[in-house]
């Protein structure tokens, strides 16, 4: 008689596939609410992610929420922004919101070990590593089970809901269909790090005239996040459609930019640089079916202004796990959900970007956001507006413009301008 070798298979109420922000949260939250999890990610912690690595006001508020205090990068806090260019500077110090006014940066590969280790130790749930999801058995748009490669072979997940946070690539998400839209603008970035004797800087740099070595503007900004470790993360990232793409290789446009701050800074060499392809604004469809949803950096909730991600993943980690129930057809229901927290926002923050890849825009504006009286208001309701730290509550005239034009080009443009289906 020969031997039929089966896969495992393994039952769970909520499984989470992807390890970081997004994903750690998912699991954590959703172990509170009772369920059973099981979190795996493809790869080993600690491990790198391409990231400015900085922790917006909104992220801190979600990692509070999780039950994180002030042990979140030792201790380390940014007062906001200093944003450089066009013959000015200007501070930008985080306001007070709901959201607190305090941020902080802390490298990804600490940030989300120390997310997953929590999750992996929150009762109820059970964490994996090195066991990447290769295939899912799908009825009438039903996940019904998925096949993980473990290191101790192949296993087979039934659960009644699945949670995709894999990323910018998901490439778990594309086997559920997940399709990303190219013609919508998207970011391109290289980052790196650099030691220097003012890691403990309270402010985060940004310079939003980013000229390469022939001396072109650029649709996009330089950053300087200091880390409080003896290392700064420098990098750069650009905007680019498939119509207008940014015609730049990051990487070099990156040693460049760090070689422009070096003696600001007393920079040392430049060290693990990565890059990256970055999804924005809801850029992608197909983001959920009946008992399964995208979340995070899968479902391109991030920031066209300014690359932002962690918040948003923290964010729909938690908005997903308060929708899981049996009963619910996710199908309709999780677009919905994104279009009304982020829909507006998104729209406007997309349209803005894609302006800014027409490349005489930004020298001809730039001045005028740096010099004279109007620069200053201007440029910290720009830095607030990058934080993600407008919310319905604010009454004030910043709050006020940017439901007005939200609002307008929503009417103007519709729902479906929002690409999330």
């Amino acid at each position: 008689m020969v031997s039929i070798s089966r896969p495992w298979i393994e039952t769970v109420d909520v499984l989470v596939v992807g390890g970081g922000p997004a994903g750690a949260a998912a699991a954590i939250h959703a172990a509170h609410r009772g369920f059973s999890v099981l979190l795996v990610d493809a790869a080993r912690f600690p491990r790198d992610k391409t990231c400015g690595d900085g922790l917006t006001p909104r992220a801190m508020h979600q990692l509070r929420l999780l039950g994180f205090g002030p042990e979140i990068a030792g201790g380390y806090r940014s007062r906001g922004l200093k944003l450089h260019g066009f013959g000015g500077d200007v501070t930008a110090p985080w306001p007070n919101s709901a959201f607190g006014s305090e941020g902080s940066a802390m490298r990804r590969t600490r940030l989300d070990g120390l997310l997953f280790d929590t999750a992996r130790a929150t009762e109820g749930v059970t964490a994996w590593v090195n066991s990447p999801a290769v295939d899912v058995s799908i009825r009438a748009g039903r996940a019904e089970s998925v096949t993980l490669s473990t290191p101790d072979g192949e296993r087979v997940v039934r659960c009644s809901a699945v949670l995709v946070a894999d990323g910018v690539r998901s490439t778990f998400g594309k086997l559920l269909g997940r399709v990303w839209h190219r013609g919508e603008v998207y970011g391109i970035a290289a980052r790196a790090y650099c030691s220097t004797p003012f890691s403990d800087e309270e402010w985060i740099h940004s310079h939003l005239e980013l000229r390469d070595q022939a001396g072109v503007a650029q649709p996009g900004y330089g950053w300087i996040f200091p880390l409080a470790d003896g290392h700064v993360n420098i990098g750069c990232g650009a905007l680019s459609t498939t119509a207008r793409p940014a015609k730049v290789n990051t990487k070099k446009l990156l040693s460049h930019y760090a070689g422009l701050q070096r003696d600001e800074w007393r920079l040392g060499p430049v060290t693990d640089v990565a890059g990256a392809l970055l999804p924005m604004g809801g850029a992608v469809s197909g983001v959920a079916g009946p008992n399964w949803m995208l979340i995070g950096d899968a479902a391109a909730c991030v920031n066209p202004l300014n690359g932002e991600g962690i918040d948003y993943g923290l964010e729909t980690a938690r908005l997903a796990v308060d929708l899981i129930n049996p009963r619910r057809d996710l199908t309709v229901v999780w677009p919905r959900v994104l279009r009304e927290n982020y829909g507006e926002a998104f729209l406007l923050a997309r349209t803005a970007a894609r302006l800014l890849t027409y490349p005489r825009l930004l020298p001809m504006v730039g001045p005028f956001g740096f010099r004279g009286p109007q620069a200053g208001p201007l440029m910290r309701a720009t830095a607030r507006l990058m934080g993600n730290l407008v919310t319905d509550e604010d009454r004030d005239v910043v709050a006020r413009a940017w439901r007005l034009a939200t609002g307008g080009l929503y009417r103007f443009r519709g729902a479906d301008a929002v690409l999330w289906s």
